[in-house]
């Protein structure tokens, strides 16, 4: 109990830090949201005051004082309004985030829940089967399909599957005639259309996950307590999975907390490739258009869920291998 005490308030404090930086980051940016409508204005002719007031009034930006806009901010947050959005405008934030926010969850969490498992368990047999064609087979295929960056995997995806051989759709979540419900037939759709964004993140992150846990595991078979439950006449699937794979498995479960924390955040290069109506999407119109309101409801929404997945395997370390409890 003291130990889960100890970190919750470790989140706290981080969770504090976390906003306040999503407050101040923004107004960082050279620039505003205004000064982007002024000049396309301006092109037509001088812009008066009293039109630029009214710009800033209709986009609704952060007056007073510093100070004033952070205790505003703060209380916003806590009631969850962010304000309309300046790129979607008047589009509320919550609507927009509340309907991109299922595509990146289903397509990006499912693939990254499926990278993990799969990649953890081939880690596993390598590891156990080293020196061999089953060691060297995922090894030699992880280190290759790691070696590529995942936006240029998915740009040749997208041009062969998509645009050469016409076996996938190259953009959208679901087709352009469909209604989105919960029949069969829009959910079929759907995962046609989720097929190439999410192949190429099951590609390109599956080789580091092998690569992570064969490497860990290879280490802890050298152990001494391996080596005692193998003198012991132990299984070797037993000694592989309830000795060596239980230690071997927590730098691992790092990377995964980690990246289920980022889930939330989509994956924005391969999302704007494919035109995925997801979170990574999102979040690159509203930095390219500095949307301030946006942009700080997803850089928070992607923040707090790192924070609570660092803070969930912490937890799980604690009872996977007591010695981090001390």
């Amino acid at each position: 109990m003291r130990y889960a005490l100890r970190k919750l308030g470790l989140l706290v404090l981080t969770l504090w830090a976390a906003v306040t930086l999503n407050f101040v980051i923004p107004r960082l940016m050279p620039g505003s949201p205004a000064d982007a409508a002024i000049a396309k204005l301006a092109q037509n002719g001088p812009v008066t005051p009293s039109v630029q007031a009214a710009i800033e009034a209709q986009l609704g930006m952060p007056g007073g004082s510093l100070w004033d806009q952070y205790v505003a901010y703060l209380n916003n947050v806590i009631h969850l309004d962010f304000g309309v959005s300046y790129t979607f405008f008047p589009q509320q934030v919550s609507e927009l985030v509340a309907s991109a926010l299922p595509w990146t969850l289903i397509m990006v969490g499912a693939v990254t829940v499926i990278a993990f498992v799969l990649g953890t368990l081939i880690g596993i047999g390598a590891a156990w089967k080293r020196g061999t064609w089953m060691d060297s087979l995922p090894t030699v295929g992880g280190s290759f399909l790691s070696a590529f960056p995942y936006f240029w995997t998915a740009l040749l995806i997208v041009f062969f599957l998509g645009y050469v051989l016409g076996w996938f759709p190259t953009s959208g979540a679901y087709s352009a005639t469909a209604v989105p419900n919960l029949s069969w037939e829009f959910v079929g759709d759907a995962l046609y259309h989720a097929a190439l964004p999410a192949f190429t993140i099951l590609i390109t992150s599956l080789g580091g996950w092998i690569l992570g846990m064969r490497n860990t595991m290879i280490n802890t078979l050298g152990d001494d307590y391996v080596t005692f439950a193998e003198a012991n006449g132990l299984r070797g699937r037993t000694v592989a999975v309830r000795y060596a794979a239980r230690n071997a498995i927590l730098p691992n479960l790092t990377g995964f907390g980690m990246a289920l924390g980022g889930v939330v955040g989509g994956s924005l290069l391969v999302e704007q490739v494919f035109a995925y109506p997801g979170v990574g999407y999102l979040l690159f119109n509203a930095v390219t258009n500095q949307d301030f309101p946006l942009m700080q409801a997803l850089f928070l929404m992607i923040t707090v869920s790192v924070l609570l997945a660092n803070f969930l395997v912490e937890i799980l370390y604690g009872v996977l291998d007591p010695r981090t409890r001390r």
